[in-house]
């Protein structure tokens, strides 16, 4: 017998008339449990004859002022996955409010961990201190639905593998275009009973009895997900576990982030070589388990700080943004060094950063090695636009892989706008509109992409009238995000 969650989680954005510099034609309610088509999916000619479930942007002359940020999103579902984990009870406090967050608690709670909710940002979790089994008879199958939900699908296929029971990992059609065959494949090195689909994607199956440990050696290529879900999953197995990485890491923040909060749980990982640019080994010895730290605060999303720091660099306001900073664990926070280095000026605070332009600086087109900051080398793109001379943003293959197929979408969109991309398998070069001057009143498509819709938001910057396709795709990191950027536009 297969058992299906069912439990749905609805989102619904109010419909306005208008919102300051945002006019809102009509925005839908969404219920997750029951996935919604893909955008990127529906016809073309569709899109341009349906006014329904759009915002327009007015231009946009100056964007500054101090916005504190929602959490992380990949620390959210880390703590919680961690915490579920820990021996004791873990409170975790400025949890981000989205549906990424909604789906790893709605799997917690059907794998029957005990979480009490606070409130929509606070919520303690009562651990395991150790694996987690299904809570169904040994013949039944458990199914967990994930969205869209990369942060929850990696990390909650290799821990469950250390359990028992029998489990399938599924979410929407692009989740089933995204890989985690790399995953697996190591899952299987260390003795788990796993499977995916056929094309090297979800959804995932699981049989647990258990895994034994011993030596994984994977790619590091496509994904850095792949091997902090093996890292915070090795603690569980009954030996010793070392994983090899092949040929190359990217990402590798994300990989210190991953290790330094396991250290936060009481774990220690020894890491062998360079991460950066090496091919490093990592290893877990089985006497290290997991220790609640009693509360842990996620620190601000430093992907979602992108889209203010570009905002003011744009137009010259000036902007801070609050809850991460110079002592920040996540990578992203090198977008305000790119910025910089286009001619922004740059303040750094332990929790914050403050960044401005002088109107009398042009912006100058860079070519950047964006590998460690792909999320926000989408806001980069955009930027791109007002700079003087082309921009190449370099090693990004991992967009082909996210929510959509970035690339694509990234050189469809600038063309909308007026500029010439051009396009190759791990980088594109961006020459800006002619002038600067961007196509006024342009559908911007968002492919279900929550970053296509808030980067591309900063067109408006230029001042035209952009309209956004679809942006309550936003509630998957940010659901606040169109208010809090009026909170700190002029018109």
């Amino acid at each position: 017998m297969t058992r299906i969650r069912c439990s749905a989680v609805a989102v619904l954005s109010t419909a306005v008339s208008s919102v300051g510099a945002f006019s809102f034609v009509q925005e839908s309610s969404r219920t997750f449990g029951a996935p919604r088509a893909s955008a990127a999916r529906r016809p073309a000619s569709r899109l341009a004859m349906t006014a329904e479930n759009t915002l327009t942007l007015s231009p946009i002359t100056s964007i500054g002022g101090t916005v504190t940020l929602p959490g992380s999103k990949s620390l959210s579902n880390r703590c919680l996955l961690l915490a579920a984990l820990s021996e004791g009870s873990t409170r975790v406090e400025n949890l981000l409010e989205s549906d990424d967050i909604r789906f790893m608690l709605g799997a917690l709670d059907d794998i029957g961990v005990g979480v009490e909710r606070h409130g929509p940002t606070e919520v303690t979790v009562a651990g395991r201190a150790g694996p987690m089994d299904s809570p169904l008879a040994d013949a039944e199958t458990l199914e967990l639905y994930l969205g869209n939900a990369g942060t929850a699908m990696r990390p909650l296929a290799a821990a469950l593998c250390m359990g028992k029971g029998k489990f399938v990992l599924d979410g929407v059609p692009r989740m089933r275009e995204r890989p985690i065959a790399d995953l697996v494949d190591g899952l299987v090195q260390l003795g788990a009973d796993v499977s995916c689909g056929d094309n090297g994607c979800p959804p995932v199956a699981i049989d647990a009895a258990g895994v034994k440990g011993g030596e994984a050696i994977i790619s590091g290529k496509m994904s850095s997900q792949f091997l902090s879900a093996l890292l915070m999953a090795a603690p569980l197995a009954k030996g010793d576990v070392k994983i090899c990485i092949k040929d190359e890491l990217i990402s590798a923040p994300y990989v210190a982030l991953t290790i330094g909060l396991m250290k936060k749980f009481g774990l220690k990982v020894a890491v062998e070589g360079e991460m950066r640019g090496g091919t490093p080994s990592f290893f877990i010895a089985n006497d290290e388990k997991y220790v609640s730290p009693g509360t842990i605060l996620v620190e601000g999303d430093a992907s979602s700080a992108s889209y203010f720091l570009a905002g003011a660099t744009i137009t010259g306001g000036t902007m801070t943004v609050r809850g991460c900073g110079s002592e920040s664990v996540q990578g992203d926070v090198a977008f305000a060094n790119v910025m910089e280095q286009m001619g922004a000026t740059v303040t750094w605070a332990p929790e914050s950063i403050t960044i401005t332009r002088d109107p009398a600086t042009r912006l100058k087109g860079v070519d950047v090695d964006c590998g460690e900051i792909p999320d926000a080398a989408m806001t980069l793109a955009v930027v791109a636009l007002f700079a003087e001379g082309p921009t190449t943003i370099r090693n990004v293959y991992s967009w082909r892989l996210k929510e959509t197929e970035r690339m694509k979408a990234i050189v469809a969109e600038c063309t909308k706008l007026g500029a010439v991309v051009e396009e190759f398998r791990d980088y594109c070069i961006i020459h800006p509109p002619k002038d600067n001057v961007l196509n006024d009143n342009v559908l911007i498509e968002t492919y279900d992409d929550h970053r296509m819709a808030m980067a591309f938001s900063l067109a408006a910057c230029g001042g035209v009238n952009v309209v956004i396709n679809d942006p309550g795709c936003t509630a998957k990191t940010f659901p606040t995000y169109f208010e809090m950027l009026k909170s700190v536009t002029q018109p």
